[in-house]
């Protein structure tokens, strides 16, 4: 079954801003209803950021200011780290998934025709699914860091909501970069491959592993300069104070600069897509 653009287009301009936000509302329901799963990845990202935190420790012990940060400043990055892994989706898990396995099985052909716009429906529903982990599986792990560590928290209130605007620019650019990878899937069929491969990329290149700023040379500038830093490094780095004035402002140009980007190459392949592809199962 073939899908023409322009009646795409002209069925989805309807549907406003209160559309969207039922669809982030919805999406925010939708994973609060799991309570023992959120309990469990509060468990697990609680005690991997105790055995990051220590190896953390170790490695500062023996290279102070590595990267630029202090002990109590590498030990915050951990707890960031586990507080954004889900809500950024850095090993995926969010929406890709469930449209990869529309396109396979033709579903899509509903979507399409709705009066939504295909893309802003997913984004809406994935801010949704990104503020419950934020606050289902961010905050928890994050207090109880501050109980057992030295945390370095911001001394100012200004900083918290401007931390808050790199996280959704992050999120933003993470579903930006799952969503062109979920569009490979009209082409590759199954997407098991390309989303494994996005994974690995997010867990090396937003600096999960370590922080980007331990490396060295090109890789580190290159690393930095890739759409992934936005999703941890970036927020991270705001929130610790090392981006403040114009250097703030250029960190959420760089955020921003990267969403747009990435959402317009997602738009042109949905458009390539829906004109020139034939849906599996139409």
């Amino acid at each position: 079954m073939r899908f023409g653009a322009r009646s795409r287009w002209r069925r989805g301009r309807g549907g406003g801003a209160r559309l969207y936000a039922v669809v982030a509302a919805g999406g925010f329901r939708r994973y609060a209803t799991y309570r023992t799963a959120t309990a469990a990845g509060v468990f697990t990202n609680t005690v991997f950021g105790f055995i990051m935190a220590y190896t953390y420790i170790a490695l500062w012990d023996v290279r102070p200011h590595l990267g630029g940060y202090d002990t109590s400043q590498a030990l915050t990055y951990v707890w960031l780290g586990q507080a954004l892994l889900m809500t950024s989706a850095l090993m995926g898990g969010g929406f890709e998934s469930e449209l990869v396995e529309r396109i396979r099985t033709g579903d899509i052909a509903v979507d399409l025709y709705r009066p939504a716009d295909l893309q802003l429906w997913w984004l809406a529903a994935d801010l949704g699914r990104a503020a419950f982990h934020l606050l289902g599986r961010g905050v928890a792990p994050m207090c109880l860091g501050a109980l057992v560590f030295d945390l370095a928290l911001p001394g100012s209130f200004w900083t918290w909501p401007a931390f808050l605007l790199s996280v959704f620019l992050g999120v933003v650019v993470s579903f930006a970069i799952r969503y062109l990878v979920a569009m490979s899937a009209f082409w590759l069929l199954d997407g098991a491959g390309a989303m494994q491969m996005a994974m690995l990329a997010g867990l090396f290149f937003s600096g999960m592993l370590l922080p980007l700023n331990l490396f060295p040379g090109l890789l580190g500038e290159v690393a930095r300069a890739l759409p992934w830093s936005s999703l941890l490094q970036v927020p991270v780095d705001v929130f610790l104070g090392k981006h403040t004035g114009w250097g703030l402002v250029e960190a959420y140009v760089f955020q921003a600069g990267w969403a747009l980007a990435l959402l317009g190459a997602g738009r042109l392949l949905q458009t390539v897509a829906t004109r020139r592809v034939v849906v599996q199962g139409g």
